[in-house]
């Protein structure tokens, strides 16, 4: 009976069916505003799902794929605020890193987009590209080995100077240092070296001819990182699928549940 009765003003037990709309109404209103609450502080501190819309991290990450990211890794944002919780580690060369783009004036209606990228350089790194190898402090770099296309590893273009996107790097281009000096014009595929700042991250996509990364535009300061992807909760073939439906139709059901490193 405990569950059929509630007290009334006066202290006396009054049943359910005798309360009015109105206090029914705000009850229900009160409980909803608690879960909607507790939601959006597990999504703004704690994990959040992400999409990958593009083929930039393949084969890490593939189009179609949905993330868990925690975001207590580095330390929580708090919205609306340039402050952060305190993280328990720090990003490290290796992360595959959620975090916030540097302004893109070509990016359209979204110049700061949110990417997923990985962390290659950190402050007091030097890194330059040779001929399409990354060197960090002058040791090559390899990304992961390609998969699912490998069509996608080739240039999709001629190597050339492009002063609109890669212009930026003359500001920390070495005219001289042990790796060398800095070409004059950077490309795609040959720049630096370039010291990355105290504080700032260089990202770059494991699919490095199909990545608008830190070559476009430039160093990601630490206040815009947002948290480290966990594992892929569901995945489909979103991009070349020739099913109905593929959402249902073409699930990789072998993604599930996959890790990520």
């Amino acid at each position: 009976m405990s569950n059929e009765v509630q007290k009334g003003r006066a202290g006396k037990a009054r049943p359910f069916a005798q309360q009015s709309p109105r206090h029914v109404i705000w009850e229900n209103v009160k409980g909803f505003a608690i879960v909607i609450a507790v939601f959006l502080a597990f999504r703004a501190f704690i994990a959040e799902a992400y999409r990958i819309p593009s083929g930039s991290m393949i084969p890490t990450l593939l189009v179609g794929d949905w993330l868990f990211v925690n975001k207590m890794t580095y330390g929580a944002h708090i919205p609306f605020t340039d402050s952060r919780l305190p993280g328990y580690r720090t990003p490290t060369k290796g992360d595959v890193v959620v975090f916030v783009s540097p302004y893109q004036a070509d990016n359209g209606d979204d110049p700061t987009p949110t990417l997923v990228k990985r962390l290659v350089g950190t402050g007091g790194d030097t890194l330059y590209m040779r001929h399409a190898v990354l060197y960090v402090n002058g040791v090559e770099s390899h990304r992961p080995a390609s998969a699912v296309d490998p069509s996608r590893q080739v240039p999709a273009q001629p190597d050339y100077p492009d002063p609109e996107h890669f212009g930026w790097q003359k500001r920390y281009a070495l005219m001289s240092s042990r790796f060398g000096a800095a070409p004059a014009e950077p490309t795609h595929d040959n720049w630096g070296p370039i010291v990355v700042p105290a504080d700032h991250y260089f990202m770059m996509g494991d699919n490095r001819y199909d990545s608008k990364d830190s070559r476009y535009w430039g160093f990601v300061p630490r206040e815009n990182v947002r948290g480290r992807p966990m594992f892929v909760y569901y995945s489909y073939n979103a991009d070349d699928s020739d099913r109905p439906l593929p959402f249902i139709t073409d699930i990789r059901w072998s993604r599930l549940g996959h890790w990520i490193k």
